[in-house]
C-alpha cells in the first residue's frame, strides 16, 4: 500500500528534470509500470496484495471454524464480501471520469471476483489446493496457446496498440497468443463488456488489462494460502524461513524461464501463469524478509508505520485513488506553490507528493488510533 500511495511522488516528472541522474532514472523505472513483458517493483503491488488474501483467508477460515460458525454463515459472508469488492472497485475507476464505468479489471474487482472460487478451495484438503493450484495455471495457459491467433491484416491501431509500441514490444511465435489487445481474454471482454451501456465500443484496455485475469489470480492468492500453512505450522523460525526462501527462489526461477524459453511469456496485465509463478515467489521472499524481521527479531517498533497503513489497506486503497483529486490539491491553493519548492522547482512534485503522503498517513493513524478498522 505504501508504494501504491507513493506514486503521488511523480518521481518520472522529477527523473525529466535530471537526465543525467541514475539514481533517479532507477526510482522512475521501480515506480512504472512494465511496458509489456518484464516487471519492475510497481508490477509487485497487485500481486503482494492477492498473495496477502491468500494468506488473510487462512487464518480467518481459521478463526470462524473454532468460533463455530457454519459453512451457510462462512458462505453469506464470502458472497457479501465478494459483492461489496466488486461494487466497490468499479465505483474507484469511476471517480475521475465521474460516471459509472462498467469494467472488471480493477484490483478489489479482481479480488471480489476470484473470493468465491478461492473460499471453495481453501475449505477442502490442502492436497486439493495443489491440484487446483496446477489445474488454474495449465488450463489457462492451455486457453491461450490453443486460442487462434489474429489474422495477418488484424487492425492493432483499432484496439488501441500503436504501431511503435508493437514494433517494441510486439510478441511473436507462440508468445504472439499473448499479444496486447489480440489475446483470447480480449475477445472475451469485447463481447461481455459491450452488453453494457457505454458512451462508446469497448476494443481495449488502454494497458491491456482483462477481466478474466481473476482467474489466474486465484492462483496467487493459493499460494498464500500455502504460505500461510506454512505459518501457522510447528516448524521452527528457521524452517520457515527456508521453506519460503527456497520456494520464492524456485518459482521466481521457472516463471523467469518459461518466458525465456518462449513458452509463456511474463505478462503482469494478462496474469499469465509464468507472471503467477514469477510473481509469486518474489512476494515470498518480500514475505520471509518482513517474517523475520517482525516474528524472529521482533524489531515491531520498526514497522509501526507500515501497520499503520496495512490495518486499514481498503481505507488507503481508496484514498490514494479519490483523495488527490477532492482533497489534497487544494494544498498549492491554500499554502501556495512556493512552499513546496524550497528545493527548487524541478523538486516541487516530489515535495508535493511527499507532503500529500504524509496526508494520507496522518488520516490512517487517526483512525488506528481510535480503533476504527474497515475491513470487509
Amino acid at each position: 500500500m505504501l508504494l501504491m500511495l507513493a506514486e503521488v511522488l511523480r518521481s518520472c516528472v522529477v527523473a525529466a528534470s535530471f537526465p543525467e541522474s541514475s539514481i533517479l532514472r532507477t526510482v522512475c523505472g521501480q515506480q512504472t509500470h512494465a511496458a509489456w513483458v518484464g516487471f519492475s517493483l510497481h508490477d509487485l503491488i497487485q500481486p503482494g496484495f492477492y498473495l496477502l488474501v491468500g494468506v488473510g483467508l487462512v487464518f480467518s477460515l481459521s478463526r470462524r471454524r473454532s468460533s463455530g460458525q457454519r459453512p451457510g454463515d462462512i458462505a453469506r459472508h464470502t458472497i457479501v464480501r465478494s459483492l461489496v469488492l466488486v461494487v466497490l472497485g468499479m465505483a474507484v475507476v469511476s471517480i475521475h471520469p465521474r460516471e459509472w464505468n462498467w469494467v472488471f479489471t480493477d484490483t478489489l474487482t479482481q479480488i471480489g471476483l476470484a473470493y468465491p472460487f478461492l473460499v471453495l478451495i481453501a475449505l477442502r484438503p490442502k492436497r486439493i489446493w495443489y491440484m487446483a493450484l496446477a489445474a488454474i495455471m495449465v488450463g489457462y495457459w492451455l486457453w491461450f496457446a490453443l486460442s487462434a491467433l489474429p489474422p495477418s491484416d488484424f487492425d492493432y491501431a483499432a484496439v488501441g496498440v500503436a504501431p511503435d509500441w508493437l514494433s517494441a514490444h510486439g510478441l511473436s511465435g507462440l508468445g504472439a497468443h499473448w499479444q496486447k489487445n489480440s489475446n483470447v481474454a480480449v475477445r472475451v471482454d469485447r463481447w461481455l463488456l459491450n452488453l453494457f451501456p457505454r458512451e462508446t465500443n469497448y476494443t481495449g484496455d488502454s494497458t491491456g488489462l482483462a477481466t478474466l485475469n481473476f482467474i489466474p489470480s486465484i492462483a496467487t492468492m493459493l499460494l498464500g494460502c500455502l504460505a500461510a500453512s506454512v505459518l501457522v505450522s510447528n516448524r521452527s523460525h528457521a524452517r520457515k524461513l527456508t521453506v519460503m526462501i527456497t520456494s520464492g527462489i524456485a518459482l521466481i526461477g521457472g516463471g523467469w524461464t518459461l518466458g525465456v524459453l518462449g513458452i509463456c511469456p511474463v505478462v503482469k496485465a494478462l496474469w499469465t501463469p509464468s507472471w503467477v509463478l514469477f510473481s509469486g515467489g518474489w512476494c515470498l521472499l518480500f514475505l520471509a524478509a518482513f517474517y523475520a524481521v517482525v516474528d524472529v527479531a521482533g524489531l515491531k517498533r520498526a514497522t509501526f508505520p507500515l501497520v499503520v497503513i496495512g490495518m486499514n489497506s481498503i481505507v488507503a486503497y481508496c484514498m490514494a485513488h479519490a483523495y488527490p483529486a477532492v482533497a489534497f490539491n487544494s494544498l498549492r491553493r491554500i499554502a501556495g506553490s512556493q512552499v513546496f519548492n524550497a528545493f527548487g522547482d524541478a523538486y516541487e512534485p516530489m515535495v508535493y507528493g511527499a507532503t500529500i503522503i504524509l496526508g494520507y498517513w496522518l488520516v490512517l493513524y487517526v483512525l488506528y488510533r481510535r480503533r476504527i478498522f474497515v475491513r470487509l
